[in-house]
């Protein structure tokens, strides 16, 4: 074989690799959020693990759901389940506080334990890439409001949303984890 050949091969073999790579389809764990003290939260850190994502407000009138989500927590936790509060100011600016004070005032005033991210927009058109990934996956299923709840499987995929007046510790909520915990 030729080199200038061997040579065309091997392109074209990268190009139909990376094309392969391209049609992958996203996953939850492609993202990252910030912590509230500024660092990096991958949510890679959690691959293998279904997760219960929910945009929190402190202000909020539903902000009592913090302890149905620290219940959640508590219950499954040990068998992998992370819940992740991503406190967001879109919905009235209800979470008037910054960085640690979110997750000093969510552990004081609801004995919240779940890791929080650092405030993050969840609203189009600027939201994270995160909820414009799940609002791409459930364009329907968009957060209105605050305590909107996306439930990611253990393979990364969307698995199922929950509007914020479907209270963490609803039936549905905790069939979806147990199905989603059940799986392999």
């Amino acid at each position: 074989m030729t080199l200038l050949r061997r040579e065309a091969l091997i392109l074209i073999g990268a190009g139909i690799a990376s094309t392969a790579r391209a049609a992958e389809p996203m996953r939850a764990t492609s993202f990252a959020f910030d912590t509230p003290e500024g660092g990096p939260m991958p949510l890679s850190a959690y691959a293998g693990k279904p997760i219960l994502v929910v945009n929190t407000a402190t202000a909020c009138g539903y902000a009592g759901q913090l302890a149905g989500l620290q219940t959640l927590w508590t219950r499954f936790g040990d068998r992998g389940l992370i819940v992740l509060g991503v406190p967001s100011p879109d919905f009235g600016n209800q979470e008037p506080l910054d960085g640690p004070a979110i997750a000093e005032a969510a552990r004081k005033n609801h004995g919240v334990t779940f890791p929080l991210t650092a405030k993050t927009r969840v609203k189009m058109p600027g939201a994270h890439p995160f909820y414009r990934w799940a609002a791409a996956e459930r364009p329907a299923e968009t957060p209105r409001w605050n305590f909107h709840k996306y439930l990611i499987a253990r393979n990364g995929t969307l698995a199922a949303a929950f509007a914020t007046q479907v209270e963490p510790t609803d039936p549905r909520i905790i069939s979806g984890i147990a199905t989603t915990l059940d799986q392999a």
